[in-house]
């Protein structure tokens, strides 16, 4: 065995003298009084004490470095072990409590990343047990870290720069320093211990300065045992190995005793971060005692992950979440924390209560004036805005209406000037623009179905070019398909006229049909199609390039006022009253009014009825007043062809009978004085409301599905109350005449009435008429133009009338019970008619005319210079209905027909017409049959439905249709008129 080297160790002395040199400087920095004038601190006398220890340290490692190198050790001799009384402790330090070195090598990149270690700069490292007199060294090629020089003077002075005191903490320098000649327990215990070997000794956690970024480690155990290594110290004795293990300190009511060895030890495990340490120790003491917590215990193991993983020095502070998790008891903490009213308890609490009190006011004081100038602020926005539309809304109204004003006074000129030039316009060539609009109230059109149909059954207008002068430029509310116009085509050039269908601008024939554009734009709207042409500038533009150079005027159906922007658009004439007159007389309680001027006796009832008890009181008086009346109807104000009209029998009436037997027992005058009306009216007036809910029919359920629908529009609208005639044999007609500009009336058609469901429902006519007198008809048609010309009427007008015996003077009487003003659908199949048959309505012997058929043995000119006629009759459909019609398109529609021979004989005059109106639903349709007597045209109009409904009868669907009902009023007609032959024979 080699002998070992006995040469006493100097090393821990010279750290002795380290530790004393920097207490003496300590006691010189802490002489200096920096608030006094004129001192400086000098800093050169740091640098020659560091620069001096460094050379010191540096010079004694190399050479005890080399001497413990060159040492052999000895191990004890074997009959030696049973005399030593030391116990000899393991050194085997916990792997899991060591820090992460290599997370510490890259913060300290960051930090020291201007200072690179070169790898031939490798220098020994030490680790000393400074009180106990015993060094402890590692072997030089088992310690692959390399500390330079600078990098221990940089820990030196970072070491250094923790012992200044810190003016932010409240306890004093003093109790912060760890003073070398104040010696603790551990260290004082440790002197009186022997001497432990290498590796023998537990380790207290004592920190060096961490090795930069560039230190490699050659395997996973060196790293680890060099980790261990330079992060422990043995510094404490076995006893207090438990204490050096824990890192936990207390912190009562928010202040720190700096001499507790729990706080003494957290101290030396991070005093190579102690600066970051103590700024987060500051906030949260500061934290603590703000909310006056009595007691925290602060966890070390913490500190590890937050002070060198976070920039704490480069960051203002930490959240209140970060520090209370540093404390072991957080939760009674956070419990403590939470409570109401806490932080008022604690250091600055009045100040900070004071403070949340005026804010919480200047909140609440500011909040209540933002409000109260939010609020007013919306107010005047909200008026200023009403204001704004208001006057927006004014002024649009002003130019509306003087764009009205503008319009109708475009109309008066042009309508005196056509009735100035009426008699030349009627004898050259001119063009008529027909538009079928129906210009009732939005609400009306809104309920009613297929609208556009009921606007394009006018479309026989087109026969107004039998006419040689006459141009057609018929506006269509629906797209036609090539059948229908190809059909129209067709039929108006078997009978002498020039025709085109489609829409070339450059076509000079007599008709054109046009479909404005903007039916595609509102097909669901049901848009009169006066309003539907003022939105459509393509139409418009098109029509004033066919009317350019020539006379024209237009034609419409139920006046609106968009027929005075498209007259005006167009530059052309109406003929027609104004809309407002129209609106005004062309309603049922208008008609009333008017008939009563002229002098018709009109049927008893009130009209203009708005007001439900207005309703029930003229009802009861009216039903008092003529007791032999037994049906009473309900017409709204803007119904036309007796359609959606209700209907009420007083044999319903509880009282009815006993009004009866008072009447008998009064007698006719006695009756029908106040005192004894009186009585019977209160007794109708009673029952009456439940009357009209139980016992009220509608005649067409078309649009209306209950009485209260029907009631609820009627008085909308307005209404009359009439009586029904009183007699079981009533007949309907309509004439139709022409007001001309000229001041003339010409009566262009009139025939009977032909009804569907019941006597209210028009579904066509019988021409010409047969059950009024021609004379009497004549008369009564002259007063009532008389009185529409004085109400400024012109155009076309149709009269209404009802025809029966009075059983009382069994004499005829006539009632007037409707007008209508505008085109109507009799007079636009009366056209048809006319242009089928190139007859003529005789207004002199009231008969229809019709050339008589050319025979053999006659030329046409012998025919014609005779001027040889023939009279027909004529039955005409306007509204017949199948719904099993839209399975067949309309080609097969007319072979169907002409397979059983229903077919119009252009020679013979006679025959069957029909007339189209869409293509998409193809449910509605015309038909006219002409015969050489009244019969022949009911049978062969009867036997024509008959046909027709047997031929798209179908098992399978159950089909909604008028056929059988006008094949059964058609046969009872048939009966009165054998009836009346019979009477007339005997």
């Amino acid at each position: 065995m080699a002998d070992i080297p006995k040469h006493e160790d100097t090393f821990e002395d010279v750290l002795v003298q380290v530790e004393h040199d920097l207490s003496q400087l300590k006691y010189n920095v802490g002489k200096i009084n920096v608030d006094e004038k004129g001192a400086t601190l000098d800093i050169k006398v740091l640098d020659n004490a560091i620069s001096r220890t460094q050379s010191s340290i540096r010079r004694h490692a190399d050479d005890y470095l080399k001497s413990v190198n060159k040492q052999q050790l000895v191990l004890p001799a074997i009959e030696d072990l049973p005399k030593q009384t030391l116990k000899i402790y393991k050194w085997k330090p916990s792997l899991e409590g060591l820090p992460d070195v290599y997370s510490q090598k890259k913060t300290l990149d960051a930090l020291f990343h201007e200072t690179k270690v070169k790898p031939e700069a490798v220098e020994s490292l030490a680790v000393t047990k400074a009180k106990g007199k015993r060094v402890q060294y590692l072997p030089e090629d088992e310690l692959q870290p390399v500390i330079k020089p600078s990098l221990l003077r940089m820990s030196i002075q970072h070491n250094i720069m923790t012992l200044q005191p810190r003016p932010e903490l409240h306890w004093s320098k003093k109790e912060l320093d760890f003073k070398p000649e104040k010696k603790s327990k551990c260290q004082m215990d440790s002197q009186t211990r022997p001497r432990r070997k290498v590796g023998e000794s537990k380790h207290l956690f004592t920190s060096l300065p961490s090795l930069p970024s560039q230190i490699t480690v050659s395997d996973r155990m060196d790293q680890m045992e060099i980790q261990a290594t330079t992060s422990f110290v043995t510094e404490e004795t076995e006893d207090q190995s438990e204490d050096a293990q824990t890192s936990t300190f207390t912190i009562v009511n928010g202040k720190i005793d700096p001499m507790a060895k729990d706080f003494i030890c957290f101290k030396g495990r991070f005093s190579w971060c102690w600066s970051s340490v103590v700024e987060v120790l500051e906030d949260l003491t500061k934290l603590l005692r703000e909310f006056a917590v009595p007691l925290a215990k602060v966890d070390g193991d913490n500190f590890i992950q937050l002070c060198p993983s976070s920039d704490y020095g480069y960051s203002k502070t930490l959240s209140k979440a970060t520090l209370f998790s540093l404390l072991q008891n957080k939760g009674d903490v956070l419990e403590l924390v939470s409570r109401p009213g806490q932080r008022y308890r604690g250091e600055g609490g009045r100040d900070a209560a004071a403070t949340r009190i005026q804010a919480c006011w200047r909140r609440y004081f500011n909040r209540t004036s933002y409000l109260c100038y939010h609020h007013r602020k919306n107010a005047a926005e909200v008026i200023s805005m009403s204001w704004l539309l208001h006057y927006q809304r004014c002024q649009v109204k002003k130019d509306l209406q003087a764009k009205r004003f503008r319009q109708l006074e475009n109309y008066r000129n042009r309508a005196e000037h056509l009735a100035e030039n009426w008699k030349h316009i009627r004898s050259s060539k001119r063009t008529i623009i027909h538009i079928p609009s129906l210009g009732f109230s939005q609400s009306w059109r809104q309920n009613t179905r297929k609208y556009d149909i009921l606007q394009n059954i006018q479309i026989t207008r087109l026969c107004d070019i039998r006419d040689e002068n006459v141009e057609v430029i018929y506006i269509c509310p629906v797209h036609l398909g090539e059948d229908i116009l190809r059909y129209y085509d067709n039929f108006l050039s078997r009978n002498g006229a020039d025709s085109s269908t489609s829409q070339d601008l450059l076509c000079n024939k007599r008709f054109l049909i046009l479909t404005p554009e903007a039916v595609d734009h509102f097909p669901t709207r049901n848009m009169c199609l006066s309003t539907l042409l003022k939105y459509s500038p393509s139409t418009l533009k098109q029509i004033k390039r066919q009317i350019q150079g020539k006379w024209a005027y237009i034609v419409g159906g139920v006046g609106h006022e968009d027929d005075l922007d498209v007259a005006d658009e167009l530059d052309v004439p109406i003929l027609g009253p104004e809309p407002a007159v129209s609106q005004l007389h062309g309603t049922k309680s208008g008609g009333r009014r008017i008939f009563s001027e002229a002098g018709l006796e009109v049927p008893p009832g009130q009209g203009d009825v708005y007001a439900l008890n207005q309703l029930y009181e003229t009802l009861a008086e009216l039903i008092t007043q003529n007791i032999h009346i037994q049906r009473w109807l309900f017409k709204i104000n803007v119904q036309r062809r007796g359609r959606d009209t209700a209907f009420c029998d007083v044999c319903h009436l509880r009282c009815y009978s006993w009004a009866l037997q008072r009447y008998q027992y009064f007698g006719p005058d006695l009756y029908h004085s106040k005192w004894v009306q009186e009585f019977v009216m209160q007794k109708y007036l009673e029952e009456i409301p439940e009357w009209l809910i139980y016992y009220t029919q509608l005649a067409k359920c078309s649009r209306f599905q209950s009485w209260s629908e029907f009631m609820k529009f009627f008085l909308r609208q307005g209404g009359v109350v009439e009586a029904y005639p009183p007699s079981e044999n009533v007949t309907h007609m309509t004439v139709d005449m022409l007001l001309e500009p000229s001041g003339e009336v010409t009566l262009l058609s009139w025939g009977d009435q032909l009804h569907g469901y019941c006597h209210l429902d028009i579904v066509g006519a019988i021409i010409p008429k047969t059950s009024v007198h021609l004379e009497i008809l004549h008369s009564i048609c002259m007063h009532v133009a008389h009185v529409c010309q004085q109400k400024c009427i012109m155009g076309y007008v149709s009269v209404g009338l009802a025809t029966f015996v009075d059983h009382s003077t069994m004499k005829q009487k006539i009632w007037g019970i409707d007008l209508e003003i505008g085109f109507s659908d009799q007079l636009a199949m009366t056209q048809m008619l006319l242009m089928a048959t190139g007859g003529t309505l005789n207004w002199h012997t009231g008969c229809f005319e019709v050339p008589m058929p050319v025979k053999e043995k006659c030329s046409e000119q012998e025919a014609a210079a005779k001027h040889l006629v023939d009279s027909r009759y004529a039955v005409v459909g306007i509204h017949l209905f199948h719904s099993n019609l839209s399975m067949l398109y309309h080609s097969m529609f007319f072979k169907m027909c002409k397979y059983n021979y229903i077919e119009f004989n252009k020679k013979e005059n006679e025959g069957t017409v029909f007339a189209l109106y869409d293509s998409s639903e193809r449910s509605t349709i015309g038909m006219i049959a002409v015969s050489e007597d009244l019969q022949g045209a009911l049978v062969t109009f009867a036997q024509n439905l008959s046909v027709i409904h047997q031929e798209i009868l179908s098992s399978k669907k159950e089909e909604e249709t008028n056929f059988k009902v006008v094949i059964t009023n058609i046969e009872d007609m048939l009966e009165m008129i054998i009836q009346n032959k019979n009477q007339l024979m005997d």
